[in-house]
């Protein structure tokens, strides 16, 4: 069979081809280039390596994880973003929670994006993790408004990391750093806590219809990848999967909050789950956020016993946080540093590590030090 009649194999072959650094890799490889020839004059017969190669080059040259990866230990992630808005004075009792500062106050969104590139991260999260259509439109906005400000979480997010770059005296030792826009689980929308419990009574279609537009309007702002972050459950990575195959050039990492060393919140094996997200082509990492530091070392072996994919760890400051009040119950625990928690996590596997709630700049500093000295 001519593999071009093939959908599942053409995808990568017109974005390999149309690809500059996809290209020059080719050129100079023994086996790329007569396949590159084959390839532009539809000629390229559909076989496993073919395939294998394509995807390969593909994910070299394409995933932005992987860029950074080719010449550093560890990806640096930024840190909380809810709370240092609250250490602001900014009041986040709110059902929009951190979105509520995309229609008052964004500048302070891009105070704490400054803050976190300045500490030495290499990727940003956008302030899209709780902003959604319906959110916004059961605030009064209307669709346009709503697609408006999600977006801007994105240009939020872009305009401080290029002021950030063009800056030579920030490039030393780092890959150009990135956006990645978050979308953060169902649960996040309901604001009762359901991200820790995942029990939504949802299908995999209805999950991707409340995720669909969000989606959509996230990835047209131009990110650089795309955050699945704090999902309960394989169900709702699976939705959005589906979704993300829509984008071929998109790569995104999933992550998931855990009640446990083994499980997701809503129980399911992490072993499993990683199994299933190993075959995904467009996941990048996979891995766990805003789950108790305690579990992360067991995870991390979960996690890489089952992908060769990078795995992705950015655990919360370990209290315990209460979605009725939106508050968190407890102060932080004694700890050790920070940075050599970390350096812990990368011992044992994880490749992305950077903190969610209740971390710090000052946290992520730690890690930056030892990862860009």
């Amino acid at each position: 069979m001519i593999f071009s009649r093939f959908e599942e194999f053409t995808q990568p072959r017109e974005r390999f081809i149309k690809e500059e650094k996809c290209l020059q890799t080719s050129r100079k490889s023994p086996v790329g280039w007569p396949l590159l020839q084959e390839a532009q004059q539809g000629l390229l017969i559909d076989t496993k390596e073919t395939k294998q190669y394509f995807r390969q080059v593909l994910q070299k040259e394409m995933n932005p994880v992987n860029k950074i990866l080719e010449t550093q230990a560890v990806l640096v992630l930024d840190g909380a973003f809810s709370t240092e808005l609250e250490k602001k004075g900014y009041d986040l009792n709110d059902p929009l929670w951190s979105a509520r500062a995309l229609i008052e106050k964004p500048e302070a969104i891009a105070a704490v994006h400054e803050e976190y590139y300045a500490a030495g991260a290499d990727c940003v999260i956008t302030a899209s993790y709780q902003a959604t259509y319906q959110g916004f439109m059961a605030r009064g906005l209307n669709r346009r408004e709503a697609k408006k400000l999600i977006a801007s979480s994105v240009t939020i997010a872009s305009t401080v990391r290029d002021k950030f770059w063009a800056d030579e005296g920030n490039r030393t030792n780092r890959q150009k750093t990135l956006v990645a826009a978050s979308i953060g689980p169902y649960g996040a929308y309901l604001a009762d806590g359901s991200e820790y419990r995942g029990k939504y009574g949802l299908s995999e279609k209805e999950l991707m219809e409340f995720h669909r537009e969000r989606l959509e309007t996230l990835v047209a702002t131009g990110p650089d990848i795309l955050a699945c972050e704090t999902l309960p459950c394989l169900l709702e990575a699976k939705a959005l999967i589906q979704l993300i195959r829509q984008y071929p050039e998109m790569y995104c990492w999933v992550s998931f909050s855990a009640r446990d060393g083994e499980h997701t919140s809503s129980g399911e094996s992490m072993e499993d789950c990683a199994a299933f997200l190993d075959t995904q082509e467009q996941v990048s990492a996979i891995g766990v956020n805003c789950t108790h530091p305690k579990y992360i070392d067991s995870l991390i072996e979960k996690i890489k016993g089952k992908t060769d994919k990078p795995v992705i760890v950015y655990p919360n400051g370990g209290q315990q946080y209460n979605p009725v009040k939106r508050t968190w119950l407890e102060p932080a625990p004694a700890s050790p540093d920070y940075g050599e928690k970390a350096r812990s996590w990368y011992n044992r596997g994880a490749r992305i590590i950077g903190g969610c709630c209740k971390t710090t700049p000052e946290d992520i500093r730690r890690i930056a030090d030892w990862v860009h000295k």
